[in-house]
């Protein structure tokens, strides 16, 4: 670690008195720290800040939270033996207090717009005021979802709960800001973030939606488990295509 701050040194054309006056040490520290010594936590964010590095960079063993390994489970905030035994008022929480980005990969989730009596307005009103939301469901007219039914034993309902969903989501598919698709993907689980902070849901065979297992992850570093899911969700909203709201034809006559 001490070559770590070493080169950082010498890349902000520093010595051990200059980077000791900086952040209120004695020299002799500063060579200690050199030596190998770590310093405490407020002076290991006073050092970075001055060398313009990262804590993380300087001293990586000092922050578990952002290993890719075990130490990452830090990131798990909840976890919950169904998604159903999530209160409601943790979803409404995650809803309201979005403010930079929504994105949603499940097949139906209607419950999502059900959280609250004006869910879609709710998060039309967000996209104008610059919360960029996705929401990706599943295509009721695919193979692949005939196949989910199927295994969740939902007796052909599946297609209907998609598209009932799809009809509840009134103005928002017309908000700028919102893009809505829909994925023939095969899911392993659903994805709900809200910024920073995500609930995913592992899927049982044969359990429906509200069976399944459930974590709420908060976001620490690039390497943990949110990025994990966080790159699903890119690579299954590449393949989503555009949901179209269909017209009736007693109206395009």
């Amino acid at each position: 670690m001490r070559h770590r701050l070493e080169s950082a040194m010498l890349r902000a054309q520093l010595d051990s008195a200059t980077l000791a006056a900086a952040v209120n040490v004695d020299t002799k520290t500063v060579n200690r720290w050199l030596a190998g010594r770590t310093p405490h936590k407020r002076t290991r964010v006073e050092v970075a800040q001055v060398l313009g590095e990262s804590e993380s960079t300087l001293w990586p063993d000092k922050r578990p939270d952002l290993a890719a390994g075990a130490p990452a489970t830090a990131e798990v905030i909840a976890a919950y033996a169904h998604r159903a035994d999530i209160p409601n008022e943790v979803w409404s929480s995650l809803l309201l207090g979005a403010t930079e980005r929504i994105d949603i990969i499940g097949y139906a989730y209607p419950f999502v717009l059900e959280l609250l009596p004006d869910a879609s307005e709710l998060i039309a009103e967000k996209c104008r005021t610059g919360v960029t939301v996705r929401l990706a469901f599943g295509d009721p007219d695919c193979a692949h979802v005939t196949e989910r039914d199927q295994l969740e034993q939902m007796q052909g309902t599946l297609p209907g709960r998609i598209r009932n969903a799809l009809s509840m989501l009134g103005g928002l598919v017309d908000t700028p800001g919102c893009s809505i698709g829909l994925h023939t993907t095969h899911l392993y689980n659903s994805v709900f973030r809200f910024d920073d902070s995500m609930v995913v849901t592992p899927y049982l065979v044969r359990a429906r939606g509200y069976q399944h297992t459930a974590l709420h992850l908060r976001k620490l570093s690039p390497h943990g488990i949110f990025a994990s899911f966080e790159d699903q969700t890119e690579q299954i909203w590449e393949t989503a295509k555009p949901y179209v709201r269909k017209v009736p034809d007693e109206l395009t006559t």
